[in-house]
């Protein structure tokens, strides 16, 4: 029988308010308290603090605090990524972030979902839908980026933009709900 937390890991229904996922929460808090409490910090002294809770961190990944999420052994960063203050990233399941990708300032990383069904959501039950950014992608301020999403290689998300489906490399993508144009102005 799979645990709760396995469940969770592998994207399936989950309850979470299982006693191992709390107690991974709370860790994260205490995590999180260190971490946002550390913005005089060098970014090297950050990147140590990232390096003991993520799931990997590449040369040179910066996040600006504030900054937010659930777990954070779920999340991957590679080299040079930029995080800026503000950010949210629910990781539930896996989140990856390709090299030298930029986030702005309050963008939503969001791999948290619920049943549609009002009987099933009622039980409280969740899941979780991976989100894969690639490499030297711009998302732009405020955007939020909805369970399960793909962004390609070299894509620009606008500021405020609400992705609710995949956007294929070296595409634009605006809007609430994003639209995509496949070539940058």
């Amino acid at each position: 029988m799979r645990t709760e937390k396995e469940k969770m890991l592998a994207g399936e229904l989950y309850d979470a308010n299982s006693h191992e996922i709390q107690a991974d929460l709370a860790a994260t808090h205490k995590w999180l308290a260190r971490y946002n409490a550390s913005l005089d910090m060098p970014s090297s002294e950050r990147q140590k603090l990232l390096l003991k809770r993520f799931a990997a961190v590449g040369e040179g990944a910066v996040i600006r605090p504030p900054f937010h999420c659930d777990y954070g052994f779920n999340i991957q960063l590679g080299a040079g990524v930029f995080i800026n203050f503000n950010c949210v990233i629910l990781d539930v399941v896996e989140v990856t972030i390709g090299d030298r990708t930029q986030i702005g300032p309050g963008v939503q990383v969001l791999t948290a979902d619920h049943p549609r069904g009002a009987t099933e959501r009622a039980s409280g039950l969740e899941f979780g839908r991976p989100i894969r950014i690639g490499r030297n992608v711009w998302i732009g301020g405020g955007a939020i980026i909805l369970p399960g999403i793909s962004i390609g290689d070299d894509a620009l998300i606008s500021a405020g933009s609400v992705v609710t489906r995949n956007v294929p490399p070296e595409a634009t993508a605006f809007g609430n709900p994003a639209r995509v144009r496949t070539s940058h102005v």
